[in-house]
């Protein structure tokens, strides 16, 4: 039958096909991006269960040479590790020792964080885990008589007559491919520059790969990292891998670093799950947040642990000192209350789904405790953390809260704080962009979606599919929390979106799991 319909200047090419509806089961599916929900996405095709339609392509746009790596998983210093235990990372949606098992003993022993007692591997590893998984994916792919293409371009428009038709899609190199089926899956925003920094020498704009956006700070400079979040952790890990000798500031507004990770129980919540979740929901007609309190309130009394004192433990986060708290809790890593576990868990997996049904009140209620949130949700790994610490217990590492502006004065950056000013001769930029923010190379794209009527922008951040024809999966899903969204929250998207593009008829709902 030939590959998805393609025109360029010459005209249509040969081998043009009609679509699913014509041919009852082919389908010809577009994903645009080539990151890690990408690969959920072709793994989750690739091994659902009933098939999905037989036959037809995928084809993959992404313009990057860091194909299946994306952003943060690229060739980079060994100091830079993956965030999360090897369950929290596996892009199969429903098996959590998909990763486990591609590491084996060897590669799992070799990067145990002997605090953490899991393998922490270097990003670029991880990387690689991607790569070999969307590798197994199109081979699976094409043993079931699809033909997997990657188009090293970008999308910049969409257009599709009528909810049963072809969709038209517009790249940056003037071709034209035609899709019965779309995904978005283009991670995450542009770092933000709140300062104005960019083109100032000595500003580092975005530091991944951290092995490039280092090189050129000094080793004995005095360097200033706009941020505390993990972004922050990673630059301040990497500088002290290189054997960085001069002083360290983590600039931010708040002054609160992340949380530390405790190590894996293994216990998997009772009450607070999207289930309990949903059936409340269902029986009530409505979910308020006291409702999820109740759930957290009976996961901890089954265990005799008070709800009382976790809650004041976490709202004291942005008052606490934060190198005291740094070291009470990675000194707590074998703690074996499951309180923050529970909540850390939860923040992924419930979240998602109750930030939905919750009335605007209480969403705006949660949104008043983001910076905390964010802390307990996304917590540095206990290795980090130990580095962090010898830092800031050495002096070479401050944190500085009440930032209130920066400034290059004469080659040097002027730093104004609640405490006064100070100076460094680089700033690197740790900030990130808000969840749901779209990415400045897909703003195109996403105009051309909503003026074709085929998605709508969430007035909130992201974007909704308003078209059964269409997906979004990853962190530009619109309408979810402040969080950026987890691997597993990634996986559950991709499996919905492979359970979408199953239905030839194209009347399935459009997924923002």
């Amino acid at each position: 039958m030939g590959g998805p319909r393609v025109r360029d200047g010459a005209g249509l090419a040969a081998g043009a096909r009609v679509g699913a509806h014509d041919l009852g089961g082919f389908m010809d599916i577009a994903i645009i991006g080539g990151g890690a929900a990408a690969v959920a996405l072709l793994d989750a095709l690739a091994t659902a269960r009933d098939g999905g339609a037989a036959g037809g392509t995928v084809t993959v746009f992404e313009p990057s040479p860091r194909l299946w790596r994306g952003r943060p998983y690229g060739p980079d210093l060994d100091a830079v590790r993956v965030n999360a235990p090897p369950a929290l990372m596996s892009v199969r949606h429903g098996d959590f020792g998909h990763y486990a098992d591609w590491l084996g003993d060897g590669l799992a022993a070799r990067h145990v964080d002997p605090l953490f007692g899991q393998p922490l591997v270097p990003r670029a590893l991880y990387g690689t885990y991607l790569e070999h998984t969307a590798e197994k994916a199109m081979a699976a792919l094409a043993e079931q008589g699809r033909t997997v293409h990657v188009v090293p371009e970008r999308v910049t428009g969409v257009a599709g007559a009528g909810p049963r038709g072809r969709l038209t899609l517009h790249t940056g190199g003037g071709r034209e491919f035609e899709a019965d089926r779309l995904a978005l899956c283009v991670g995450g925003g542009t770092p933000p520059d709140p300062y104005g920094l960019a083109g100032a020498p000595g500003f580092v704009a975005d530091p991944y790969p951290l092995a490039r956006g280092l090189r050129e700070v000094p080793y004995g400079d005095e360097v200033a990292v706009i941020g505390s979040g993990l972004t922050a952790v990673d630059v301040v890990v990497a500088l002290a891998a290189r054997g960085h000798t001069g002083p360290v500031a983590l600039l931010s507004r708040s002054g609160v670093l992340p949380h530390v990770w405790q190590r894996p129980d293994g216990r998997r919540p009772r009450h607070l799950t999207p289930e309990r979740v949903a059936e409340l929901h269902a029986a009530r007609g409505g979910l308020a947040l006291d409702d999820l309190v109740g759930l957290l309130r009976a996961e901890l009394a089954e265990e005799g642990e008070d709800f009382d004192a976790l809650a004041a433990g976490l709202l004291a986060t942005g008052h606490e000192d934060p190198v005291r708290r740094l070291r009470a809790q990675l000194a707590a890593v074998d703690d074996p209350r499951i309180g923050r576990r529970v909540v850390q868990a939860a923040a992924h997996t419930v979240g998602p789904v109750a930030w939905r049904l919750l009335p605007g009140a209480d969403r705006a209620r949660l949104r008043r405790h983001a910076r905390t949130a964010v802390s307990v949700a996304s917590p540095m790994v206990p290795g980090n953390a130990a580095v962090l610490l010898r830092l800031l217990d050495s002096g070479q590492l401050t944190v500085v809260p009440g930032v209130r502006g920066i400034e290059p004065v004469s080659g040097r950056f002027r730093i104004r704080h609640g405490g006064g000013t100070r100076a460094a001769g680089s700033v690197v930029n740790a900030v990130n962009p808000p969840p749901q923010t779209v990415p400045a190379a897909a703003r195109e794209l996403v105009r051309a979606l909503a003026v074709a009527g085929l998605a709508t922008v969430h007035p909130s951040g992201g974007l909704l599919p308003a078209d059964p024809r269409v997906q979004v999966v990853g962190d530009l899903t619109g309408g979810g929390p402040f969080l950026t969204a987890s691997v597993p929250g990634v996986t559950v998207q991709a499996a919905a979106a492979a359970r979408a593009f199953g239905d030839p008829r194209g009347d399935g709902a459009p997924v923002s799991a």
